[in-house]
Parts: C-alpha cells; structure tokens; sequence
C-alpha cells in the first residue's frame, strides 16, 4: 500500500524552500531577502540543509503517513534522501530554469520566474512519486 505522505511533504517543502520564492538566506544584498526570485549557490546550500531539516522531522520524528491502513515500519530514509537530492538538482536557476527568463532553457544564471517553479515542482512531484511511490524505493537503518 503507497505511503503518499512523504511525496506531499516534499513537494509542499520544495515549494516553500525554494531559494528566491518566500525567503532567500542569505540574500544578494541581505542576509535575508523575501521574494526576489534570485538564487545563489550558498543559499541553495543554506536551504538545502533547512529542507534536510525539516524533512527529517516530519518524516522520521513524527512520521508523517497517508495511509488508508497504518503499518509499521523502521526508518525509512529514502524519502529524505531522495528528496534532498532533487531538491539541489531541481531549485530552479542553479543548474538551469525551465523555462528560463529569455528563452525555453537557461542554464546556471541564478535567476527564477514563477514559471519555472511551477515546471520544476511538476518534475520534482514526477521524479519523486515515481522513485518513492511507483518504483518502492526504500533505504532502511538498522
């Protein structure tokens, strides 16, 4: 039975943490700046380690599951993971934005548009589902 609580929690995290969206730590010109739709690759650092954070806290401390029947299981740890990496892959303007400010794809320029936090939540919610949902992927500690 699929735990679809981890794919909302992460994709609900990535929204809210992508660097330049609410919050940017640090800012351009401040330690903290609110909504500039810029990134850098010290804040997708920065954010990163909140997301790790926080993902850790809803999913492993207070376990977080929407199951129709609970089931008990260890720590799993392939949601954080899994949902950490594409979180660094995926921020939009570090790597690239689809679509970018001037065209279909820009790489490496640092920048956002709602657009492409839209795009990049879609294939975050794809690559994420797909990995934690359809393929069962799952890292237990002992």
């Amino acid at each position: 039975m699929p735990d679809w609580g981890p794919v909302f929690v992460a994709v609900a995290l990535f929204v809210l943490l992508t660097p330049g969206v609410l919050i940017q730590i640090p800012g351009k010109n401040r330690v903290v700046e609110f909504g500039t739709f810029q990134t850098s690759g010290l804040s997708v650092i920065v954010h990163t380690l909140i997301y790790f954070t926080l993902v850790c806290i809803l999913l492993l401390a207070i376990q977080i599951h929407m199951y129709i029947f609970y089931t008990a299981t260890m720590a799993d740890w392939a949601p954080v993971i899994v949902g950490v990496i594409l979180f660094v892959i995926l921020s939009p303007g570090l790597l690239f934005s689809l679509p970018g400010t001037n065209r279909g794809v820009d790489f490496g320029n640092l920048k956002t548009n709602g657009k492409a936090i839209a795009v990049h939540t879609l294939i975050f919610f794809a690559i994420y589902s797909i990995l934690i949902i359809a393929v069962n992927l799952h890292i237990y500690t002992g």
